[in-house]
């Protein structure tokens, strides 16, 4: 059975291998090139923290998440370039007048994981033992154990590489689009997140939109964390993840618009006023990029997997801001999807691994 995915952004690219894997003739078409730089994922930081989207992610994601840890540490281990994938949990901050913030976040813990304590509350010696350049300036923090982050623009070059030696044909600065692919022999599956709108809204059902986030890449040669830290706060919450020498990942704002034009003064001001909050150091760092994205979601917040036998068509969209965080368990229930259908069975109403919802193609 032949596959022809449209988007080789990161579901684009997990989907490939995970259908590779399953002995799918796979071809990949993406109007950019392997490394990926049109795609949500190159701007994301990437990281891989289900405790710490308690606030605002759905049961459902926060499933999905858990289930990804320990896919990504099975995919990481076997592409043919090195990846940067750390797992030393995240670390949640606040300053003493935001202590209300905190115990609101506390509350969405205990109501998402049924009241067990997974996480820790640290305090002032606690903070200055394991992350001594924030020690004295926060009196209280919440220590999310097993979390983790990767390098995105490592794991997308490394995926495309994995992709060449799994025999998959992709097919970079391509113009294909949906109409032409759905006439080729095999199946459809469309992983082009925003760019599939159009298409998607032309059904009934639910709406995607895009959501600004903006990011920047600064270098601190004087600062070390040895985790991605997160500071709560009431106008811009902000977290800061770690990369290899000493470049950390800013971020990021949440804006209810589809203009994916440069930073603004606004949102770059709110990052950069938060990150001097953290540690004063961060205003020697250099700038090193800043960059804007819109994350493809849907009205219920949650990913959904939409296929239609007639037209041979599967589509998978609205991971938002979680793509990282979720990616690899859509990917894997993508798979099995499309097993079925390869065996012409009839899909039962969800993905009985995750619970991911598998709908009929609705009429318009």
């Amino acid at each position: 059975m032949n596959i022809h995915i449209l988007g080789g952004g990161l579901l684009g690219r997990l989907s490939a291998l995970a259908l590779a894997k399953q002995g799918f003739q796979v071809a990949l078409h993406d109007s950019g090139g392997r490394e990926g730089a049109q795609s949500a994922a190159y701007v994301a930081a990437a990281m891989l923290a289900p405790m710490a989207e308690a606030v605002d992610a759905t049961a459902l994601v926060l499933a999905l998440g858990r289930q990804s840890l320990p896919l990504w540490h099975d995919i990481v281990r076997t592409l043919p370039e090195p990846v940067f994938l750390q797992q030393n949990g995240s670390l949640m901050v606040w300053h003493g007048q935001d202590a209300a913030l905190a115990q609101q976040f506390e509350r969405h813990l205990q109501r998402a994981h049924a009241g067990q304590s997974v996480w820790q509350r640290w305090q002032a010696a606690d903070i200055a033992a394991q992350e001594p350049q924030l020690g004295g300036r926060f009196q209280a923090a919440f220590y999310l154990p097993g979390e983790g982050q990767l390098d995105n623009r490592q794991t997308l070059l490394a995926l495309a590489a994995a992709l060449d030696q799994h025999g998959v044909a992709c097919h970079w600065h391509s113009r294909a689009d949906a109409a032409s692919l759905q006439q080729a022999n095999g199946w459809l599956l469309d992983c082009r997140g925003f760019g599939a709108k159009t298409s998607w809204n032309a059904a009934a059902g639910s709406r995607l939109r895009g959501v600004r986030g903006e990011v920047a890449r600064v270098w601190a040669p004087e600062v070390a964390l040895t985790r991605p830290v997160r500071l709560l706060h009431p106008r811009y919450p902000l977290y800061i993840a770690p990369k290899p020498n000493h470049v950390f990942v800013i971020g990021a704002t949440q804006i209810e618009s589809e203009d994916d034009s440069p930073l603004s003064v606004r949102g770059g001001l709110e990052l950069f006023s938060a990150l001097y909050a953290v540690h004063p150091a961060f205003g020697e760092a250099r700038l090193l990029e800043t960059a804007s994205g819109l994350r493809p979601t849907l009205n219920h917040d949650n990913p959904e997997i939409r296929y239609c036998p007639h037209r041979r068509t599967v589509a998978a969209n609205g991971l938002f801001r979680h793509g990282f965080m979720i990616g690899p368990a859509v990917a894997d229930a993508l798979a099995r999807l499309l097993c079925l259908l390869r065996e012409q069975q009839s899909p039962p109403p969800q993905d009985t691994v995750n619970g991911l919802a598998w709908q009929q193609w609705p009429v318009a």
